[in-house]
Order: C-alpha cells, then sequence, then structure tokens
C-alpha cells in the first residue's frame, strides 16, 4: 500500500509543477477565500485516483476478513426487521399503521438509517485507521473521505437487492417518485458525511469521539421514525420532528412507495443546511488537519 501511495505521490507532484506556483505564508488562507476554494478544488481533483484505490483496499478488506462477507449487509435490516414483527404480531409494541407491509416498512427504514450511521461514522473512522500514514505522508487529505463516501453507496447498492426483494415478495406498490429517491437519498449520505467530517478532527485526537458516537446514534435511532411512522403530536413527536435525519429519511421513503411527500419544507431546509455546512466543515478540515496531525505526530 505504502508503495501505491509514493506512486500516486509522484503522479500528484507532477501534475502540481505543471499548476502556478503557490507561496505558502503565516498569513491564514481564510483571507484570500478564493484562493482557498481553488486550492480545495484542485485537491479534490487530484485526490480521485488515491480516493478510489483506497475504497477498494477497504471493500476488500471488509469482505475478504468475513466468514458471510456481503451477507453483513443484508443481516441488520432482516433481523430488525424480524424482531420488530415479531414484537408487533405478539401486540408487545403497537406501532400503528404503516402506508405498506410493517416488514418492508421496518427493512426498508433500517436500511436506510444504516447508510446513514455508515456515512456518519465513515470519516471519524477513516482518519482514525489513516493516522500513522497522514502523519509520514502528505497527500489531499480529501481522498479519505471520498473514500468512505464511495465504500457507503457501494454497501447501499448490495442493499437495494434486499431491499427490491422485498417489495416483489410483499407487493409493494411503486410510484413513479421512485427514480427522484436517489436525490433525498444523497442529501441523507451527505447529512452524514457532514456530521462525522466535522468531527473527524477530534477523532483523531480523542477515542471518545467514537464510542460517544456509538451511543448517540443507539439513541438517535429511537428519535428516528425507523420502526415506527411519524407521530403527529405531543413532545415525542416534536423531537420527531425536530431530528435533521427525520425529514430526509421519511422522503427518500416516501418518494420510492407512496410518492406523497408528507414535509418537503422541512426536507429543504435541512438540505440546505447539510450543504452549506458540509461546504464550511470542508473548510475547517483542510484547516484543521494540519494543526491535528502536528499534535498527533510529536
Amino acid at each position: 500500500m505504502d508503495n501505491a501511495v509514493k506512486r500516486i505521490r509522484k503522479k500528484h507532484e507532477d501534475r502540481l509543477q505543471m499548476l502556478p506556483e503557490v507561496i505558502y505564508t503565516p498569513e491564514s488562507l481564510l483571507r484570500h477565500p478564493l484562493l482557498l476554494f481553488r486550492l480545495m478544488w484542485r485537491d479534490l481533483l487530484a485526490s480521485r485516483e488515491l480516493a478510489w484505490r483506497l475504497m477498494v483496499r477497504d471493500i476488500s478488506a471488509q469482505y475478504r476478513q468475513s466468514v458471510l462477507g456481503f451477507a453483513w449487509a443484508f443481516l441488520p435490516p432482516i433481523v430488525m426487521a424480524a424482531g420488530f414483527t415479531l414484537a408487533n404480531d405478539a401486540k408487545v409494541i403497537n406501532v400503528g399503521v404503516t402506508d405498506f407491509p410493517y416488514p418492508v416498512y421496518v427493512m426498508f427504514s433500517t436500511a436506510l438509517w444504516q447508510t446513514f450511521v455508515e456515512a456518519l461514522n465513515g470519516p471519524v473512522q477513516a482518519v482514525t485507521v489513516a493516522k500513522p500514514m497522514l502523519a509520514r505522508v502528505n497527500f489531499p487529505r480529501e481522498a479519505i473521505i471520498l473514500a468512505k463516501l464511495g465504500e457507503v453507496f457501494f454497501n447501499f447498492a448490495i442493499k437495494l437487492i434486499l431491499i427490491a426483494a422485498f417489495f416483489i415478495w410483499f407487493r409493494v406498490p411503486v410510484s413513479w417518485t421512485v427514480i427522484l429517491a436517489p436525490v433525498a437519498l444523497i442529501h441523507l449520505i451527505l447529512l452524514g458525511t457532514f456530521i462525522g467530517t466535522l468531527l473527524s478532527p477530534l477523532g483523531i485526537l480523542y477515542q471518545d469521539v467514537s464510542k460517544g458516537l456509538t451511543m448517540v446514534t443507539g439513541f438517535w435511532l429511537f428519535l428516528t421514525p425507523v420502526i415506527y411512522p411519524l407521530p403527529t403530536s405531543g413532545t415525542f413527536g416534536l423531537l420527531v420532528k425536530l431530528n435533521p435525519v427525520t425529514p430526509l429519511l421519511v422522503t427518500t421513503r416516501e418518494l420510492a412507495t407512496t410518492g406523497v411527500i408528507s414535509n418537503a419544507y422541512g426536507f429543504w431546509i435541512v438540505s440546505a443546511i447539510t450543504l452549506v455546512g458540509l461546504l464550511l466543515t470542508w473548510v475547517a478540515f483542510r484547516l484543521a488537519m494540519p494543526f491535528v496531525i502536528e499534535r498527533v505526530s510529536s
């Protein structure tokens, strides 16, 4: 892997030689936003090849070092769907009426939630694992985030096979709006990436971040309409509506099934915050990482 990184680094340096000379000074790049964004865009383009190699390596390692392999992409949604369906049938819980058969509802919603959690944890895990490489090799840090983002999309593509099978088995009607569902799904993934990238510099410094995310996402799940329909009243209903994941996940689910969007306004508000926040987080990530790497290397 080190040889591959060195080759990519050499190609990156050759490309940089053809670009205008950049002079580094103690002055913050925030004073020159156009130059900062130009450098960010340049590094984003330059990181594509490395991001692809890192993604292929991580996906191969993830499934090669497992007995069940790709089955791990299917098991969590299936287990959760089976568990909550049995609990609902036994009247242990009362989730109310869903727009389509409950097993499909839970399985589909769980797949969307799991995808969000993977996008959230991905940047933190990636920078933590790449800590030695970050300290020794100078390369565009965006490659690490892009690699994890590609891994999230790959894992969801596998889950999509299970989702399609459940839809066919339970004869769930699909609206023409299903072609728009990937747009809402991308926004859901970007929300997780935004939060994960924001936390990633702290994740290098403190292991508490990774442990805290596991605890927070476990509680967060029950504030998201994954195993129950969207509540319309009460304090709990208000908390669920204020949850930023709710409009993105619900809209993705509605576009793929009924085609009736219950909260388009909330979807676009959260999407706008996500896109702006992701851009600002990218800037903060670039500015913070040199200091973080210096600290962990000392």
